[in-house]
C-alpha cells in the first residue's frame, strides 16, 4: 500500500518521523510535531500504519501547513516581488548570484554556473622553451 500525502508517495520502509520529511515544507521539527499531534509513534514504519492513522496524518499537514504546490508558489511570487522592487536582494536573483551575501570572486560556483576552469600564472615552464 502507497501512501500518498500532499501528492507525494511516501516510502513504505522508512519510519514515519523520516518520511514525512520527502514532503516539501515538512522537517523534522514539523514531522515530530505531527506525530506527536495525531498520537503516531515515531519508530513506526510507514507500512504498518493503519487507514485511520493515514487519514489523520493527512488532515493534519492539509489544515495546519503548507506544502508542495502551494508553498512553491508562495516562495515563487515572493522572490517575482522582491525582484520587482529591485532590492539586494531581488538583483541578486536577476543576475544569477549567491542571495545571502557570500563572496563571489571565488566560491559560488553553483550558483553562477561557471564550471571549474583553473587558471595558471600566465607563464610557460622553463622546461618547455626551445632554443
Amino acid at each position: 500500500m502507497a501512501v500518498r500525502i500532499s501528492g507525494v508517495t511516501i516510502p513504505n520502509e522508512k519510519r514515519v518521523v523520516i518520511a514525512l520529511t520527502y514532503i516539501l515544507g515538512i522537517g523534522p521539527k514539523f514531522s515530530k510535531d505531527i506525530l506527536e499531534i495525531a498520537k503516531v509513534d515515531q519508530s513506526t514504519r510507514v507500512k504498518d500504519l493503519k487507514e485511520s492513522e493515514v487519514n489523520t496524518l493527512r488532515e493534519i499537514i492539509e489544515k495546519k501547513y503548507l506544502t508542495e504546490g502551494d508553498l512553491r508558489r508562495e516562495i515563487a511570487s515572493n522572490i517575482k516581488r522582491i525582484k520587482e522592487i529591485s532590492s539586494r536582494k531581488g538583483l541578486c536573483h536577476i543576475k544569477h548570484l549567491p542571495t545571502k551575501g557570500q563572496r563571489t570572486k571565488t566560491n559560488s560556483r553553483t550558483v553562477r554556473g561557471n564550471k571549474k576552469s583553473t587558471m595558471g600564472s600566465g607563464k610557460s615552464k622553463a622546461g618547455s622553451q626551445k632554443t
